[in-house]
């Protein structure tokens, strides 16, 4: 079975009614039949119909054993980093994003959790910071913003061969496009924010674990911290996977296209794109990805910040917004608004310069977005010159 068919029929029909549509079990307790015997769900923190139909979901999407969905992106990075203990070790892609760097950094560095940024794509890199207090190895590929792309099988050995966990964030793909766990990752974080739920209406986060050890660690600690997703939530987010193939790949043959076209321009200096064939990890990505994605960044030749700026508050179509994945294209700038946590130092040895924009490709026409772009572009290059 395809996948396309696997994702709607993989979402059930209700068993008590035979409603086609997932019910909203918006309860925060369930009547028992005896004390400790129940029908499967005793308080909502723990376990809620609609909220587990969504965590076998992603489970089942991304090939794992068991899925768990959190109330934001961010709350399902905090419940996989209580595996960790006081003197363990990360090593981290280095152009992470802004909220997971925070939360490394003034968070659970305060907590005795070290972290190292490597740039990942490059395993003689990353196999050099190894040391015997590692424990996670934490990707996202590809990375946000500069859409570097690791190689997941080649670092999974590593992992392996050290007995290390190989956590992927893999919200930039979404399962439809790349499936970690199937290349040897341990744990697939997704900002269920984006792709997954995909119309910009939910905060929700997911996990998908290789194995029944993990699933019952991250069990226990989604239940003791209680950063669970609500019925309601959850709801919009099954509602938003029952679309995912046909926007993400209408999203990615739009990128593709405008990536081209954005290659061309006078005005802009590279494009970071995997699809592009100069992308210096573009067999990487042809190979454990299905399509390149919707995610563009972009320098300009003119590296002033106020021309960044000038675009991004300029164009009609791409909206100056946060987030990304949605069925309308977004327009951001980096260094002051997704990655403003990241220390400057840090941040454009990343590679994130004052000129990067961030561009998220929506569902509209391509020629359409192309020719927004460009008249903001122009415009603002004219005006910064004038």
């Amino acid at each position: 079975m395809k996948e396309e068919t696997q994702i709607i029929h993989n979402i059930p029909v209700d068993p008590l009614t035979g409603s086609i549509g997932v019910p909203v079990y918006q309860t925060s307790t369930f009547v028992q039949d005896a004390p400790g015997v129940n029908k499967g769900f005793d308080y909502a923190r723990s376990g809620n119909p609609t909220r587990k139909v969504l965590e076998d979901l992603i489970a089942k999407l991304e090939k794992g054993t068991a899925g768990f969905a959190f109330a934001s992106g961010l709350a399902a990075i905090d419940a996989v980093l209580k595996l960790l203990k006081s003197g363990d070790e990360i090593i981290a892609v280095d152009d992470i994003y802004g909220g997971t760097y925070r939360l490394f950094t003034e968070v659970y560095q305060k907590f005795g959790i070290k972290v190292t940024y490597v740039d990942t794509s490059n395993p003689e890199l990353l196999h050099a910071a190894i040391t015997d207090k590692t424990k996670f190895i934490w990707l996202e590929t590809p990375t946000n913003p500069t859409l570097k792309i690791t190689d997941i099988s080649k670092i999974a050995e590593i992992a392996s061969t050290n007995d290390i966990y190989l956590v992927v964030d893999n919200t930039f793909t979404s399962p439809v496009l790349q499936k970690p766990l199937t290349l040897g990752a341990d744990i697939v974080i997704h900002s269920a924010t984006k792709y997954l739920a995909g119309h910009s209406d939910v905060i929700a986060g997911l996990v998908a674990v290789s194995s029944e050890e993990l699933a019952e660690k991250v069990k226990f600690y989604q239940n003791a911290s209680g950063g669970i997703l609500g019925p309601w939530d959850s709801w919009l987010t099954i509602r938003g996977i029952e679309t995912l193939a046909l926007r993400v790949y209408k999203q990615c043959d739009n990128a593709f296209q405008i990536a081209h076209q954005l290659a061309e321009l006078d005005e802009i200096d590279h494009v970071f794109y995997p699809g592009l064939k100069d992308h210096k990890n573009h067999r990487i990505a042809a190979k454990q990805q299905k399509k390149f994605g919707g995610m563009i960044s972009f320098y300009l030749k003119d590296n002033r910040v106020e021309t960044a700026e000038k675009i991004v508050c300029n164009t009609h179509l791409f909206k100056l917004a946060e987030s990304l994945g949605g069925v309308k294209s977004l327009i951001c700038h980096p260094a002051s608004m997704t990655h403003k946590a990241t220390p400057e130092k840090l941040r454009k040895h990343a590679g994130i310069e004052d000129s990067l924009i961030r561009i998220s490709v929506g569902i509209e026409d391509p020629e359409d977005l192309v020719d927004d772009l460009k008249l903001a572009i122009k415009n603002a290059v004219n005006k910064v010159l004038a």
